[in-house]
């Protein structure tokens, strides 16, 4: 299985992939959520620019948040500048919409924006908004056509799954692996415990607290009164609802997979018992095993994101586990 991780783009996740290709992980890839990181194109270029052998590329894409054209040619540009170290994921979008007050994406629309990119990275003149566009790059300005980046597809139901197996390379999920796809990436947060370390330590807390807090900004988008079913909901959900609801997404993913906000930071009273339960917490040995049955289950790649103060530490212990 390869060792992959996933960052929030920032200043801060240059010297995280650095250390990360250091350390051997496969690839880094990167949240596309402009409401909340910096531009994931120009941190990519930049991360292209400081390393030679790790893959970069965003995971994941949020088609309307870019024209198909734009989106062809900011691939093009990286290709260029980390020639075949480029994979792109795309999905239908959890915080990159929900963040500006959308909900996510047809399957419908992201199987004609997938087609379209596709039919521009190979060259072709496809309609796009009523009008003939190609990528006309001339010598220099892009690859040669047709530009191989691959493409695979964030999916977990069956629409999306079917939407993976037409248009893409590989299928990009949470929680278990897809044993019909040659490539199958699974995203993964938590932390791995030091020796005789309790999950609910100031430092484990630190590390995997906002991978606990997103579980219930997700269920609160999908259906708020699930949410009084988690260990502190009601209290949660009474404190996110005192906010105008016009403005409440904007609360409800403040810091994403970044740090817990005040508002969320009673939560992690709970957290303590439920961090294995909910994420990739636990001792080396235990997450070991957990790794070995998510391989079995199909998947071929993990994507491992870390957060908290120490970024590098859980970079190294992560692999350590993965590979000890």
């Amino acid at each position: 299985m390869d060792i992959s991780c996933a960052f929030p783009p920032g200043p801060d996740a240059l010297e995280h992939i650095v250390e990360a290709e250091r350390i051997g992980y496969k690839r880094a890839w990167l949240y596309d959520s402009p409401a909340l990181y910096s531009d994931i194109w120009v941190i990519a270029a930049l991360a292209a620019e400081r390393t030679t052998k790790i893959g970069l590329g965003p995971a994941v894409i949020v088609p309307n948040l870019r024209h198909p054209l734009t989106q062809a040619a900011a691939i093009a540009t990286l290709e260029q500048l980390a020639p075949g170290r480029v994979a792109v994921a795309i999905g239908t979008g959890f915080t990159g919409r929900m963040a500006m007050g959308q909900r996510a994406l047809t399957w419908a629309f992201t199987r004609d924006y997938i087609a379209q990119l596709r039919a521009l990275l190979r060259g072709e003149t496809v309609d796009v908004d009523g009008a003939p566009v190609r990528m006309l790059h001339g010598r220099g300005f892009a690859p040669s056509f047709p530009i191989p980046t691959p493409i695979i597809v964030a999916a977990n139901g069956p629409k999306g799954l079917a939407v993976a197996r037409e248009l893409g390379d590989g299928v990009m999920t949470i929680g278990a692996g897809e044993p019909s796809f040659d490539w199958c990436a699974v995203l993964a947060f938590g932390t791995v415990l030091d020796d005789g370390e309790a999950a609910d330590s100031e430092r484990a807390l630190a590390a995997a607290g906002p991978a606990f807090t997103v579980v219930y900004h997700a269920m609160y988008e999908g259906d708020p009164a699930r949410v009084d079913a988690l260990p502190g909901g009601t209290e949660w959900r009474a404190r996110i609802e005192t906010v105008p609801e016009r403005e409440r997404h904007l609360a409800v993913h403040e810091d994403h997979l970044v740090r817990v906000t005040e508002r969320d930071r009673p939560l992690l009273a709970a957290a303590g018992d439920l961090l294995p339960a909910f994420s990739w917490t636990g001792a080396a040995a235990d997450l070991r095993t957990r790794l070995e049955t998510l391989e079995a289950s199909g998947a071929t790649e993990i994507l491992y994101a870390p957060m908290g103060p120490d970024v590098p530490r859980e970079l190294r212990a992560f692999m350590a586990m993965a590979t000890g």
